[in-house]
C-alpha cells in the first residue's frame, strides 16, 4: 500500500500541475459515461417500464455499477496496461524495483480524471432515490455503502485477474475489457430482460451479480434473480474476499510464468 500510495501521488501531482487540463479532461470523462444514461433515458421516452423495472429502479441499478465500476476504475484500472508491458519487455524494469509488481501496475499513470464516472454514479444514484418510495430499514441502510464498496472489490478482482490473463495472452486487453466495461453495461440492466442462462453465468461462474442485482432487489423489495433465497443479498462483501483471493492466486501464478522478451 506504501509503495502504490507514493506512485499514486506522484501521478496525481503531475495531473495537478495542469490543472485546467485536468478539469477538462474529468469533465469529458463524466460527460462520455453520461451517455449510457442518456440511452436509457431515451428508452424510457418510448417505454413505461424495463422488464418490469421503472425508471427510477434501472437508474438505482444503472447508479450502483457505476459507483462500484468507478472505484474499482480509479485504483486499479490501469491493470488493461499489462499486456503492453508483457508485449514489449518494459514489465522488466518493474521486476527490478524494490516494490510490488502488483502495487506499481495498479498505480501506473494513476488517472484521477477517471473521477468524473464516479460522480456521474453518484449523481444518478441520488436521482434514483428521490423518486423511489422505499420503507427504509436499518438493514437497508447498511447495506447501501456495503454494496458499493463490495462491488468495488468484485470489479477490481475481474481487474487484476484479466491481467493475471495477459501474462499467458500477452494481447488481450479488449478480453479483459469485455468482463470489466462489459460487465459494467450488463449490471446496468435489470436481470429481468436477460436470458437465464446469462443470469445463472453472472451468479454463478463470474459472480458480477453481487455488485447490485441481489443488494437491489433487497433494497428495492424485488424478487430475487433465480429464485435465490433472501440471504444472498448480504454475500457481497464475502463474495468480494473471495473474488480478491482467487485474483490474487492468478496474479501469482501469471507472474510466476513470465519469461519476458528476452531483449
Amino acid at each position: 500500500m506504501r509503495a502504490y500510495r507514493l506512485i499514486a501521488g506522484m501521478w496525481i501531482r503531475s495531473t495537478m500541475a495542469y490543472r485546467a487540463s485536468f478539469l477538462m479532461t474529468t469533465f469529458g470523462n463524466f460527460a462520455a459515461s453520461a451517455l449510457d444514461f442518456v440511452a436509457i433515458l431515451l428508452m424510457f421516452s418510448r417505454v413505461d417500464a424495463l422488464g418490469g423495472y421503472s425508471l427510477r429502479e434501472v437508474a438505482f441499478l444503472y447508479g450502483l455499477t457505476a459507483i462500484s465500476f468507478g472505484l474499482a476504475d480509479l485504483a486499479i484500472g490501469s491493470m488493461d496496461r499489462l499486456g503492453r508491458r508483457v508485449r514489449d519487455g518494459t514489465l522488466d524494469t518493474l521486476l527490478v524495483r524494490p516494490a510490488p509488481v502488483l502495487a506499481q501496475v495498479a498505480a501506473d499513470r494513476f488517472a484521477l480524471r477517471r473521477l468524473g464516472r464516479l460522480v456521474q454514479g453518484v449523481l444518478v444514484t441520488g436521482y434514483a432515490l428521490s423518486g423511489l418510495d422505499l420503507h427504509w430499514t436499518l438493514p437497508k441502510l447498511l447495506l447501501m455503502p456495503v454494496m458499493m464498496v463490495s462491488g468495488g472489490g468484485i470489479f477490481g478482482a475481474v481487474f487484476v485477474a484479466g491481467a493475471a490473463f495477459q501474462f499467458a495472452a500477452q494481447d488481450a486487453a479488449e478480453v479483459q475489457n469485455a468482463f470489466t466495461y462489459g460487465g459494467t453495461t450488463l449490471l446496468q440492466y435489470p436481470p429481468t430482460v436477460f436470458a437465464k442462462e446469462l443470469v445463472r453465468g453472472v451468479t454463478y461462474v463470474l459472480p458480477l451479480a453481487f455488485v447490485n442485482w441481489l443488494p437491489a432487489a433487497y433494497v428495492l423489495g424485488r424478487p430475487y434473480p433465480l429464485g435465490l433465497p433472501g440471504w444472498t443479498a448480504f454475500c457481497s462483501p464475502l463474495v468480494a474476499l473471495v473474488c480478491c483471493a482467487l485474483a490474487g492466486l492468478a496474479w501469482r501464478a501469471g507472474l510466476r510464468s513470465y519469461r519476458s522478451t528476452g531483449s
